[in-house]
């Protein structure tokens, strides 16, 4: 039996800790499917919060890890460099659009954000442009949870106690769409013609705006037309303002193309890279940016230079691992259409249910919006549902009123189908 003693130094990231139950613990994990310590499998529906790749335990990117520990596990990245930073930084930059050009490497998602943000601000001072320091971001946009991330992130309950250390954003509506939505080009227009009047106020005042590209992740999946994109991109670029997209989720073929970007058709400024990074195998970020960011902080006046940097920057360990991530996404990357009819496939069997509506679906990422009253992140119908797929085996974390699935890439379509069979039994019940 597990000692239960052994959690109460364990502080769980978003859990009140007042009166939590002891977690399962995971023993094992091999490919989509989890075996708890009393012996339960669990099928990890949601990648382990997005991350885990091609599946827990791959055996390819375990021995790229154990192969580079042999070798070389950590070096300074402040004047040395080694080859698995130089041939992922080749790699990211191949599939990237063309005016993705130079990496920086960090630690998670969370700082890839705050790199670029820094980037940004810095690009345009080095520039001698003065202190182009505002934000704009999206509505119900998440970034990250430290103090730079957060302040472009939308104010939520999460932000709520740090208020006073945020700097100010500006934000527009984020025009989501579903399945059968005829009213989507009016969001759109309205979300644009508020971009417009914010950037009317004085667009030399804005350094970047912030953007999860197609779909908000942590706003409940909610998916965005490329062709909106195009326009908001255009907007920008008559606007001198630089795009930063959060790629951190929808990175690494989960949209169904290498990055959103490509399928959005549009070029942003800068990139952040993170979860999938690694197949989720080690904490990694990126930053990547175009060669006119990156020329700016170059000259001989040191002012110029960018002060930021991360004790394990270009870990070789995880740069092991994004490489075996990227070989094996390559070799699997017709799959990823496969499990996009599968979940079309789920989606249809829900079809018509009176507690679901909003189907929508990008990729290999899929959600449903539950008709439900006490909606929330932390509201009572998230929390017992939570509870009732685990009862089933099923590792799915409803957000806001959106049951999403985003499972790692070496499903079966038996699971899947599985799946989409446990949410709507669970949901029929309730």
């Amino acid at each position: 039996m597990t000692d239960e003693r052994s959690f109460s130094s364990i502080w769980m990231p978003f859990t009140q800790m007042q009166n939590v139950s002891p977690p399962p613990v995971v023993r094992v994990g091999k490919g989509t499917m989890l075996e708890l310590e009393d012996g339960r499998q669990v099928l990890d529906c949601i990648s382990s919060w997005w991350v885990t790749l091609h599946g827990h335990a791959e055996p390819d990117i375990a021995a790229a890890i154990a192969n580079q520990a042999q070798e070389l596990e950590q070096v300074i990245a402040a004047g040395f460099t080694h080859q698995p930073a130089e041939k992922l930084a080749r790699e990211l930059t191949r599939r990237l659009p063309e005016r993705s050009n130079h990496v920086f490497y960090s630690d998670n998602g969370s700082t890839a954000v705050e790199v670029a943000l820094k980037m940004a601000t810095q690009y345009w001072r080095n520039l001698g442009a003065g202190e182009r320091s505002r934000f704009i971001a999206f509505e119900g946009g998440y970034h990250g949870d430290t103090v730079g991330a957060m302040s472009v992130s939308s104010r939520s309950a999460f932000t709520e106690a740090f208020e006073g250390l945020l700097f100010d954003t500006d934000f527009v509506p984020f025009p989501a769409t579903f399945d059968g939505d005829d009213k989507v080009v009016e969001r759109e227009h309205r979300s644009l013609a508020m971009l417009e009047e914010v950037l009317a106020s004085g667009p030399e005042r804005y350094a970047a705006m912030v953007i999860e590209p197609l779909v908000q992740g942590a706003a409940g999946m909610l998916v965005c037309r490329k062709e909106f994109l195009v326009e908001l991109q255009r907007i920008l670029r008559r606007n001198g303002v630089l795009q930063i997209y959060d790629e951190v989720l929808v990175g690494f073929g989960r949209t169904g193309a290498w990055f959103a970007c490509q399928k959005a058709d549009t070029t942003p400024d800068l990139v952040c890279l993170a979860k999938g990074l690694t197949g989720g195998f080690l904490p990694m970020g990126a930053t990547v940016c175009s060669s006119e960011i990156f020329d700016a902080f170059r000259g001989d006046d040191s002012g110029s230079t960018f002060f930021h940097g991360h004790s394990y920057c270009a870990n070789p360990l995880g740069c092991a691992a994004g490489l075996a991530s990227i070989q094996l996404l390559e070799s699997r990357f017709e799959k990823l259409a496969e499990i996009e009819s599968w979940h079309r496939a789920g989606l249809d069997t829900l079809e018509g249910e009176t507690r679901f509506e909003r189907p929508r679906l990008c990729g290999t990422i899929a959600a449903i919006d539950l008709v439900d009253p006490d909606g929330g992140y932390l509201g009572p119908s998230a929390l017992s549902l939570r509870a009732l797929f685990l009862e089933r085996g099923f590792l799915l974390r409803p957000i806001n009123r959106a049951i999403y699935v985003i499972a790692p890439i070496c499903i079966e379509r038996q699971q899947m189908e599985a799946i989409y069979d446990c949410i709507g039994e669970v949901v029929r019940k309730l």
